[in-house]
């Protein structure tokens, strides 16, 4: 009987160590698999906070109000969850696995902006080195303009004075009453002054009629009128006398004569004459008496 009964306590007693070890292994697993829980928990906000950045910094990476509005929504969205999360124990595995599966549809958004932002920047890359493109070609074809209006507003210079007319041999002679040329000149004797010229051959000038002005300025520098006026310089000039001419091209002989009006004084006088707004030839006579 006695042995019997020290087996049943020798059982009882094995039984109550192998409970007690298996109690306490289960407890370090519970312990383990608690500590996992909340690393994992950790983990997971750790991600969110991440994301919620990973949001703010692409809304500086853009100019489009309707991409920074979503993304402001988004990242609202990320950090109530996150929030929640903070608000979850560890160890309730139900939240816990919806807010994993909210995690990843959280991740799979941002990768998708962060796809189309990139490429909304390589494109907004593209039309900037286009536009840099576009605007360097514009510059240089308004260089080449500028540089051929300018060419041609210098040739057309140059073809505008090559096509100037020219008076060469100037002639200022006193005239007596009979229209003959006094061999003494004396001014008091003068009925009527002749001015005579040669217009040279040009074969650049256009052909057609010419209106020739002469003024004759005595030696106070008035000017001997009696021919009207003509423009010169923006400014309106009196003449002493004008005439038609057809001009050819070829040389040409020009003379005018201005009746005597006024006494006439001794001393220098000026001949200029004047055809299509510019002055062609000047030349001074001096007349004693």
């Amino acid at each position: 009987m006695i042995p019997l009964l020290v087996v049943v306590i020798f059982v009882l007693f094995v039984g109550a160590v192998w409970l007690f070890l298996n109690l306490q292994e289960q407890k370090q697993v519970n312990e383990d698999m608690q500590e996992l829980a909340a690393l994992d928990k950790q983990e997971m906000e750790n991600e969110y906070e991440r994301f919620a950045l990973q949001y703010s910094e692409m809304k500086t990476q853009i100019n489009n109000d309707s991409i920074i509005a979503q993304l402001t929504e988004e990242q609202m969205k990320t950090q109530k969850l996150l929030e929640e999360l903070k608000q979850v124990k560890a160890t309730d595995a139900r939240e816990i696995a919806r807010l994993k599966k909210e995690l990843a549809t959280v991740r799979a958004v941002l990768r998708d902006y962060v796809m189309q932002i990139d490429s909304l920047n390589r494109l907004n890359e593209n039309l900037k080195r286009e536009n840099r493109r576009v605007n360097a070609e514009l510059q240089e074809r308004n260089e080449q303009v500028a540089g051929l209006n300018s060419e041609k507003a210098s040739l057309s210079e140059k073809v505008a004075i090559a096509a100037q007319l020219d008076a060469t041999n100037i002639q200022m002679t006193l005239l007596d009453k009979k229209d003959r040329s006094m061999k003494k000149p004396k001014l008091k004797d003068c009925k009527k002054i002749q001015v005579s010229f040669t217009i040279t051959r040009n074969v650049t000038a256009s052909n057609g009629n010419r209106t020739v002005y002469v003024r004759i300025q005595n030696p106070g520098g008035n000017v001997l009128s009696g021919g009207g006026s003509f423009d010169y310089e923006n400014r309106s000039l009196e003449c002493s006398m004008k005439k038609s001419i057809e001009y050819t091209g070829e040389e040409m002989p020009v003379t005018l004569y201005w009746p005597v009006t006024q006494v006439l004084e001794t001393g220098q006088y000026r001949v200029s004459v004047f055809v299509d707004g510019n002055m062609i030839g000047s030349r001074t006579f001096n007349f004693e008496k």
